[in-house]
């Protein structure tokens, strides 16, 4: 990972964009880890993505209600949790259900 001053970043800012479009770039002021800079593509795979996407109003409030509704079932034994290998597995059969049903 490159490392670059807080000053050497807004000295040389277009190096500075261009380091951080090839990896991740590290920015310290006074010998110190203050921030990082990562490319659009970088944070495209990250749940950084979900801040730059324009969500339906009340999306948060749905989002946050149905992981406590969840969470409470799980916690009341009315439902359980299911391991990943498990769940990837049941996902992938019900798109592979879904593709067959298209016509």
């Amino acid at each position: 990972m490159k490392v670059m001053t807080a000053r050497d970043a807004k000295n040389h800012f277009g190096e500075f964009l261009d380091a951080a479009r090839r990896e991740p770039v590290l920015v310290t002021k006074i010998d110190r880890p203050v921030g990082i800079m990562i490319s659009l593509e970088d944070a495209k795979d990250t749940l950084l993505a979900d801040f730059f996407i324009e969500k339906d109003p009340g999306y948060d409030e749905w989002l946050s209600g149905k992981v406590s509704r969840t969470m409470e079932r799980v916690a009341s034994g009315e439902s359980a949790l299911v391991d990943h290998n498990d769940a990837m597995a049941q996902l992938k059969e019900r798109i592979a259900a879904r593709l067959r049903q298209t016509p």
